[in-house]
């Protein structure tokens, strides 16, 4: 199965089948050079299958964590296909998380002006939320994904059977950005997961109904100039969290106590069982003020304070501009 996303400036296919990374020669063409990133939490065994599917490949392993999104890999790689030499013609692919799909794909967005790139997502959170829509980027200074491009990839590859080896913590984290998704945009989504008593057994659909979602966002707005903002509900406070937990708490965790924080008291106690019943935190162990300067480091942000997304009912949202001394009493 594969789902298309376009739009004026963007087209690609999502595909969905299991083995298919053993298997990329029916996607798109292998034959050429392709550089492979992946991390050290990734089976060695994905890239290594992903590599015998390309006339000539080249593997890259970073050390697992957000720590290796930064400008000395992004260099590395650079370093590596002009060793190589990769040409237009070739592409680089990447095999992990959102951390290896962000900077594979802004190497290949500035490489000789831009190659194609795949993503090959081995993570629920990557699978629901980074592999689509283009976003690349990578960290600095201590300030994530403040350098960086869209670019949208050739194709997404969704192989199921690659999450068999992922642990129970990973895979709630990503499932948090599903629950954003529904509790932003689609009740039944959100109702589903509330009442799901086996979410191992339904995560496809979950995956499938949550793309669903971003496809219909980012086909209308591909580079965040409005509706796409809707995307980033708890990531104004989760990306604060992120950065002062230094590696302690995983991305959708932070997430997942952000949303908590920007949301009506209704939603509040739904979405709280939810999160509890995937194991995810609810409560923020950093005063809101302490995290103020680290949220002015936001693209959305002004010197008054920042646009965020606002969640009055399950199922919906709204846009709010906040100001500096409004989030400092979040709770």
């Amino acid at each position: 199965m594969k789902i298309n996303i376009s739009s004026r400036d963007l087209s690609y296919d999502i595909v969905y089948e299991k083995g298919a990374i053993k298997r990329l020669s029916s996607f798109f063409d292998t034959d050429r050079k392709a550089l492979i990133l992946t991390d050290s939490g990734v089976p060695k065994a994905y890239a290594c299958s992903a590599a015998s599917c390309f006339k000539e490949a080249f593997i890259e392993t970073i050390p697992q964590g957000e720590q290796s999104k930064c400008i000395d890999n992004y260099l590395l790689l650079l370093r590596r296909m002009l060793k190589e030499n990769f040409t237009r013609h070739d592409c680089v692919v990447a095999v992990g998380g959102g951390v290896c799909g962000d900077l594979a794909a802004f190497a290949a967005s500035c490489y000789m002006r831009g190659i194609a790139f795949y993503n090959i997502p081995t993570t629920v959170l990557s699978m629901v939320d980074s592999s689509i829509g283009g976003k690349t980027a990578v960290d600095f200074e201590g300030v994530k994904n403040v350098v960086g491009s869209f670019y949208q990839p050739s194709a997404v590859i969704i192989d199921i059977d690659v999450l068999k080896t992922l642990d129970r913590r990973q895979v709630n984290a990503g499932l948090a950005e599903a629950i954003k998704m529904a509790a932003t945009n689609d009740a039944e989504l959100f109702e589903f997961m509330e009442k799901c008593e086996d979410p191992d057994s339904n995560i496809e659909e979950i995956i499938k109904r949550a793309n669903a979602i971003k496809k219909a966002v980012v086909e209308e707005d591909p580079q965040e100039k409005g509706l796409r903002k809707v995307l980033n509900f708890g990531h104004t406070v989760g990306h604060a969290i992120e950065s002062a937990a230094e590696g302690k708490l995983l991305h959708g965790e932070c997430v997942a106590i952000g949303m908590m924080l920007m949301c009506s008291e209704d939603v509040k106690k739904r979405l709280g069982n939810v999160l509890k019943k995937y194991s995810l935190p609810t409560e923020c162990e950093y005063e809101v003020p302490a995290l103020i300067d680290r949220m002015k480091h936001d693209k959305k942000a002004n010197a008054d304070g920042v646009s965020t997304v606002w969640v009055n009912g399950i199922g919906s949202f709204e846009f709010k501009n906040m100001t500096w001394s409004e989030l400092s009493g979040l709770k």
